[in-house]
């Protein structure tokens, strides 16, 4: 393609811009629901940037155009970030966007500001390329994912009517194209027994005893879980164990436990929750999917069910044959395909709406989450590289 060697140009002349703006989002704490200063920087980036428009929606959600074609592709990056954790775990100051031997330092710079600092470039590459295809493309800044991965694509598409023919989901890649991941949910199994003197229980039942042998068995069915060759093995654990009891001297009549449910190919809500019935079968207890509902730092409150569908897309798709297209033009070598182990967007854009969706971003993902997460230079070019040229490509 006639653009690629103009396209690497550019995102070298911009690398220390792109790295610029990724310090300034880092330094900017962004918790789900308290996303507000990282969102105004990012319409600040836009703009600068030429952008033909930029807004927020009321969910929080900052988005970026350029175009107006009949066809639509977006790229998400989500701007909330985990809390900092430890600080004694840090070698640097989790908030200080330093720029240092070929990194950017920082919480937030591969999970994953890091993707919204390369698209902003690319938007910007696009703009002095004057760009000017059949396609309308939008760059969102999404909110909320940390909480509820998901949550702000259900409000894009129901509520804002944006449905595009293709998402790039910049979640780190280490620079490889993913194309799908394990789904989750989160259950709650309540106990219900008969509460008595802690001096004759047999007159009661515990029901700490029945919460107790159901996560033995639980325990189990973790090891039984059904194993795709592509994403893996569904798994189950039990995150949470709690009890009430009239006093310390009496028998527990309740007891509930959390259940994080990781979802491989073939397994459902539906399938899940039957399997966790099958174990209580004659027990006094209740299984719910649980429900988030929160208010963004906009003041609207949304919510959805805490199911994140398990997708894939077929490695033979339009989608990933042109990312692979633009990747091998691009930087001479034929790019790794493969997914993600932890949970996206995707789980909504793909998941819920069937979108197609192809998965590249900068930043390694086992820093995700951890301490002293950093981001190489060169991975922000080179996204930035990749998400312009894929706008001509598709």
């Amino acid at each position: 393609m006639e653009q690629f060697s103009a396209i690497n140009q550019l995102a070298r002349q911009y690398s220390d811009y792109t790295a610029e703006n990724l310090s300034r989002l880092v330094r900017c704490k962004s918790l789900s629901l308290d996303e507000e200063q990282v969102q105004q920087e990012l319409i600040r980036q836009m703009q600068k940037a030429g952008f033909d428009e930029v807004r927020m929606d009321p969910l929080g959600n900052v988005i970026g155009r350029i175009g107006q074609g009949s066809r639509i592709l977006a790229f998400d990056a989500h701007m909330d970030t985990v809390d900092l954790g430890n600080p004694e775990d840090w070698d640097f100051d989790p908030l200080c966007g330093d720029v240092r031997d070929g990194f950017v330092l920082g919480r937030g710079t591969v999970d994953q500001k890091g993707g919204a600092a390369a698209f902003v470039t690319a938007g910007r590459i696009l703009r002095e390329l004057a760009f000017d295809r059949d396609l309308t493309i939008y760059f969102i800044g999404s909110v909320i994912e940390e909480d509820c991965d998901g949550l702000c694509w259900k409000f894009l598409v129901e509520e804002e009517g944006i449905r595009p023919d293709a998402v790039v989901v910049t979640e780190p890649t280490n620079l490889n194209i993913y194309r799908g991941h394990r789904g989750r949910m989160e259950m709650q199994v309540s106990f219900y027994g008969l509460s008595c003197h802690g001096s004759a229980p047999e007159r009661g039942q515990n029901a700490i005893y029945m919460a107790s042998k159901a996560a033995l068995e639980i325990e189990k069915l973790n090891e039984r879980l059904h194993h795709d060759d592509f994403l893996g093995k569904g798994t189950i654990t039990i995150s949470e164990f709690m009890s009430k009891s009239p006093s310390l001297c009496a028998v527990a009549d309740f007891a509930r436990i959390h259940l994080d449910r990781r979802l491989t190919w073939g397994e459902t809500k539906e399938s899940a929750v039957a399997e966790i019935q099958e174990l209580i079968n004659g027990m006094k207890a209740k299984i719910e999917v649980l429900h988030y509902e929160e208010k963004s730092f906009t003041g609207l409150t949304y919510g959805m069910e805490k199911y994140y569908p398990t997708w894939q897309i077929p490695e033979d798709h339009e989608v990933i044959q042109k990312g692979a297209k633009v990747f091998s033009g691009l930087f001479d070598k034929q790019p790794a395909v493969d997914k993600w182990t932890f949970s996206t967007n995707g789980v909504a854009i793909n998941g819920l709406y069937d979108i197609p969706v192809i998965g590249f971003g900068p930043g390694n993902e086992v820093l995700a989450h951890a301490p002293n997460e950093k981001i190489p230079v060169e991975h922000l070019e080179k996204a930035t590289a990749f998400y312009a040229a894929l706008a001509y490509a598709f």
